[in-house]
């Protein structure tokens, strides 16, 4: 008689071998990828292999796309959202990743000032009176100003702000929407501006500005409400908040980031005011901070000088979430030249060789030249290396 019963004990210890195999082998797997990520995160050596070998994150200049240039002529060029521009002739030539010309347009500016916001990028005519506010590769609206341009700002829904000198007033700041339509003016008699910025929301505006009449320099951040200042056509009314900072402190740049945190870079500290309140993020105080920037996405980077040996320092670039207060860290063994920063990504330019970091303290390219490097445009897609020349395009 078949014994059916010892073929079925048969078949499932082979089922079973089979199982255990395969789960043993993706266990190995699995604990091989921890130990590498492990090492990845803690083996600074080992991280840059992979990136260089495995994930290609390096780049060298002949391995590049580039945008020729005539270099009688001179250009003016900045990055934003996915595209290279290059102004030369009141003519603005928008750029891919790719190097291919999107589109050619008319702009009357020849000494440009660039500020974009995500898809946004304002463009006006230094000491001038001409303001273009473009939305990818088409202008949304031209207007003309009364006195000088001397900044321009716009948020990521495309308010603009504009501030104007040689007036019969020391600053004058005019606020429009992404349609062209002037919301308001207000007038500052006695104090300079150095930085406006315009919330997230569209409800606030922030001025920075500096009163240098007294005996020592006074920095203020004035901040207006956008509804009261078109609604109740009163200005006084529509400030909500004044910060007088300690004397003789410089404020350089300020950011309104989410949750309306509004990042105040000065030049001892950054700063945060929220609802009213004050809050230092970071001191520079025993520190030999060598670049600062806050023009980032919920975040502000300094990059401190430490020595290392008698004659060598390390880079020691710190990240902190300006929401949670979380800090990460990029080290590189050489002195960074110059610090570029937009949205998440952080350009470190080391002469010959730039690092691009995103703000979790990560590599996400690094590109590597036969010859100086001295400027960088950078938005948060794309980086263009300005040579005489050409134009090198580095996809992020």
């Amino acid at each position: 008689m078949k014994d059916y019963w010892s073929e079925d004990k048969k078949a499932i210890r082979r089922i079973n071998k089979k199982k255990v195999s395969i789960t043993i082998y993706i266990f190995a797997i699995a604990i091989i990828l921890i130990v590498l990520a492990c090492l990845y995160i803690s083996s600074q050596g080992f991280r840059n292999w992979i990136d260089k070998n495995i994930f290609r994150k390096e780049i060298t200049q002949n391995n590049v796309t580039t945008i020729d240039l005539n270099s009688e002529d001179n250009y003016e060029i900045y990055a934003y959202d996915k595209y290279i521009a290059v102004l030369n002739k009141n003519s603005l030539n928008i750029y891919n990743g790719s190097g291919k010309e999107e589109k050619k347009l008319d702009v009357e500016i020849n000494n440009a000032i660039f500020k974009s916001n995500n898809k946004y990028l304002a463009i006006a005519e230094q000491k001038g009176q001409k303001v273009y506010l473009i939305a990818g590769t088409d202008i949304l609206w031209t207007g003309q100003v009364e006195g000088n341009i001397s900044q321009i700002n716009v948020n990521k829904n495309g308010y603009m702000s504009i501030v104007i000198t040689d007036t019969s007033y020391k600053t004058v700041i005019s606020l429009y929407d992404p349609n062209g339509n002037r919301l308001f003016i207000t007038f500052l008699k006695s104090t300079r501006v150095v930085d406006t910025s315009i919330s997230n929301d569209n409800k606030y505006l922030a001025i920075a500005e500096i009163d240098s009449s007294g005996t020592y320099i006074q920095s203020n951040v004035r901040v207006i409400s956008i509804e009261k200042a078109i609604n109740e056509n009163n200005l006084e009314n529509s400030v909500t908040y004044i910060h007088n900072s300690e004397p003789n402190k410089l404020i350089t740049n300020l950011k309104y980031q989410d949750k309306n945190n509004l990042v105040c870079m000065y030049n001892d500290s950054i700063d945060i005011i929220n609802n009213g309140e004050n809050q230092v993020l970071v001191d520079n105080n025993d520190k030999k901070i060598t670049f600062m920037s806050i023009k980032l996405v919920n975040n502000a980077v300094t990059v401190e000088e430490k020595s290392s040996g008698l004659f060598t320092a390390d880079s020691v670039v710190q990240i902190i979430n300006t929401s949670n207060k979380k800090e990460n860290i990029y080290t590189v063994k050489e002195v960074a030249k110059d610090v570029i920063t937009h949205d998440n990504v952080i350009a470190l330019n080391f002469g010959t060789e730039i690092h691009f970091i995103d703000t979790n303290g990560w590599l996400i390219k690094k590109y590597i030249a036969e010859q100086e490097i001295t400027n960088i445009v950078l938005s948060n897609d794309i980086a263009a290396i300005i040579y005489r020349d050409k134009i090198e395009i580095i996809n992020l």
